[in-house]
């Protein structure tokens, strides 16, 4: 195979086996790799009633057939498996270099199944594998342990752990691979630490073969130059990274402040990226292949939040920040520290404190149980927070379980702003409507980056407080996103390039000849096919909704007041658009067109 290496590892944690397998060419083909393929073995073998933190569920580790090749961004991989926050299928992405480590190293594929009974961590060496002993590694936070594992192997090795929060079933849980990269959301890293096993090294000499390398490299560069003339990857990003949003969103006027509860946030131009670069940022950091460098390597010279290491986004940036009613960016970068340290995600944990902030100021959450002044504004509270949720510890206990659970603990969940019970993300619903739809609709709960309608709302040229033709639009971004995840391309070169541009990457890589039409309908399968795993796993319509607050309360003031989301008129059109019928359920005509009419699941 070209740009496949052809090799899945399969690694039975029970009985404490690995044994390699042929990759299944025709699903490579059809759903190329990463979320796609991985979404495809997981359907074939796993039920969907499974429990997330069972012996039963399976966790995969995946790259894409351009991941680790000689395009542009192109060191993604992804991490597949039932997730405890959500229920349903859990597609978490992660650039770095661990993802072109594991292609180098000699498979496409891990597929993790069973539970061990002691912790481990699997050692990848040129197309060998084997588990080996971790309880020396065990309660260490990723950075020593990555240390640890990287001296004890090669100096080479790229690792991929859990910290403390998978370790002790966070819901909230990530996989960190190279220290600072992480594959966020879903709680894919309780699913880790629910097997005992602590991390996976890689270590590669190998290479990813091209079908037509001359092909390949003329495209690659082209695309590269593409990049580089482009306002966002060219200059944006390189020079303010994701935080370079922070003021946009912010005079947009749907920048979520204080739970939700605004959408104007009086500190934005204190947490900017315009701030960040001027007063902690040490330089810039790409990941594999990557010409964009939005990577920021940043320090905390002094004071009581005083540290080094990478970011923080825009997400943890807002997070942190306006969500919590925080202005202190030192204090921001040090909680998102010790996110990547306790491997939690940034995004939840958060949204998880401003929700416990919002329970203790209106008096849902007693003193007694806060420990602490849990008010909005507080910058030592989310920073003491969020090390007691990468512990569990005291209230972080039960904050470690995500915010819709924490609402319900004290009888208010819809203070939760979530949607499929996982944390929404920087962008009010109610000022951009599109973002809504996509949230409600989104296969692995509140996401932005399953079709990022800021894109055309904010961004382009679409007006944001309109309902009419979002449905298509959001068709169009969500099974072009699932493309670009599953050929292994950061989402980011999306704002230069088109299918177009990936069809031409993957047609030299692969030898396959990949159209934009042939390419929507495989984004299209995939999401078909997360939807049908979901719908299997007890998911429904009535799951596809925002917080009452999105729906019920007015936006109180700045350019958006008055706005509510009007999901239910977009809703409907979203269902016929996609094919489905009016309980969001697949049509027998519609599985049929993409091949799924007789697809089996797992048992």
């Amino acid at each position: 195979m070209y740009g496949w290496i052809g090799n899945v590892l399969r690694v039975n944690l029970t009985a404490g086996t690995v044994k390699t397998e042929k990759l299944n060419a025709e699903w490579a083909k059809d759903y190329l790799g990463n979320r796609g393929l991985a979404t495809r073995y997981f359907v074939a073998e796993v039920d969907p009633k499974v429990d997330p933190l069972s012996p039963d569920n399976k966790m995969i580790m995946v790259t894409g057939p351009m991941t680790g090749t000689l395009g542009t961004s192109t060191g993604r991989y992804e991490v597949i498996t039932k997730g405890p926050l959500t229920g349903a299928i859990a597609a978490s992405n992660s650039g770095g270099m661990f993802g072109a480590e594991l292609k180098f190293a000699g498979f496409d594929m891990v597929i993790f199944e069973g539970a061990s009974k002691k912790p481990v961590y699997l050692y990848i060496e040129d197309g060998k594998a084997e588990l080996r002993d971790a309880s020396h590694l065990w309660g260490k936070v990723t950075s020593e342990a990555t240390d640890i594992l990287v001296s004890e192997t090669e100096p080479t090795a790229k690792v991929a752990c859990i910290g403390p929060g998978g370790e002790k079933q966070s819901k909230i849980a990530c996989i960190m691979n190279d220290k600072e990269r992480a594959t966020g959301r879903s709680g894919v890293g309780a699913v880790m630490g629910s097997k005992k096993l602590k991390a996976v090294v890689v270590v590669g000499s190998g290479a990813v073969t091209p079908a037509d390398p001359d092909k390949a490299r003329e495209v690659a560069l082209n695309i590269r130059n593409q990049l580089l003339a482009n306002a966002v990857t060219g200059e944006g990003l390189p020079t303010f990274g994701t935080p370079m949003l922070v003021n946009v969103m912010n005079q947009h006027g749907s920048y979520p402040t204080r739970n939700f509860q605004e959408t104007v946030f009086e500190g934005a131009e204190a947490t900017s990226g315009e701030t960040l670069r001027d007063t902690l940022l040490v330089k810039n950091k790409a990941c594999f292949g990557c010409t964009i460098a939005c990577g920021r390597v940043t320090k905390v010279s002094e004071g009581p939040y005083a540290g080094y290491g990478e970011g923080p986004e825009y997400e943890t940036d807002w997070a942190y920040g306006a969500m919590c009613g925080v202005d202190n960016l030192p204090a921001i970068t040090k909680a998102n520290y010790l996110c990547n340290e306790y491997g939690i995600d940034t995004i939840s944990t958060g949204a998880t404190i401003a929700c416990a902030m919002e329970l203790y100021e209106k008096g849902y959450m007693p003193k007694k149980d806060a420990g602490m002044e849990i008010t909005f504004g507080n910058a030592d509270a989310i920073v003491k927070l969020t090390e007691m949720i990468g512990k569990r510890e005291g209230i972080g206990d039960k904050l470690a379980e995500g915010s819709y659970r924490l609402g319900e603990m004290y009888g208010h969940p819809e203070l939760s702003m979530s949607a499929k019970k996982q944390e929404m993300p920087a962008y009010d619903p109610r000022g951009v409507q599109g973002m809504g739809l996509e949230y409600a609709t989104s296969n692995r709960g509140g996401c932005h980056v399953r079709g990022y309608m800021v894109a055309l709302e904010v961004l382009g040229d679409v007006p944001p407080n309109t309902v009419e033709g979002k449905d298509g639009m959001l068709k169009g971004l969500q099974d072009s996103t699932a493309v670009v995840d599953s050929a292994g391309i950061c989402l980011f070169t999306t704002f230069g390039l088109g299918l177009k541009e990936v069809a031409a990457q993957l047609s030299a890589m692969t030898g396959v000849e990949y159209t934009e039409e042939s390419l929507m309908e495989c984004g299209d399968r995939i999401y078909n096919l997360e939807r049908l795993f979901n719908l299997k796993a007890g998911l429904t319509k009535d799951d596809d909704t925002l917080p009452p607050r999105m729906l019920k309360e007015p936006i109180p003031s700045g350019p958006r007041k008055g706005e509510v989301n009007r999901l239910s008129e977009m809703l409907p059109a979203y269902y016929k658009t996609r094919g489905w019928d009016e309980n969001g359920v697949p049509t027998p005509e519609k599985l049929d067109a993409l091949g799924l009419k007789d697809l089996k699941f797992g048992k």
